[in-house]
């Protein structure tokens, strides 16, 4: 299973700090990738993977923050 960009920089031991200056995108959007609150364009996408030596595919890219805690209480989770 691919692993997510969070897990990436914990296994190759990189900081926020330096998989923004090694991917050359804004240091909020990479934030947002690794925290999983950002799918990244495949722009992106490439210039992170590249800083593993990775192709995007071998990398886990989404959202981690499920529906009902964006929009109120989620399916099922109506009273009547």
């Amino acid at each position: 299973m691919p692993a997510s960009v969070a897990e990436l920089c914990e296994q190759h031991q990189v900081t926020l700090a330096e998989l923004v200056t090694r991917s050359g995108l804004d240091d909020n959007r990479v934030a947002a990738i690794i925290m999983g609150r950002w799918t990244p364009s495949p722009a992106e996408r490439q210039k992170i993977a590249a800083v593993f030596s990775l192709t995007s595919d071998e990398i886990a890219w989404g959202h981690k923050t499920p529906v009902q805690h964006l929009y109120g209480h989620g399916p099922g989770g109506q009273t009547s």
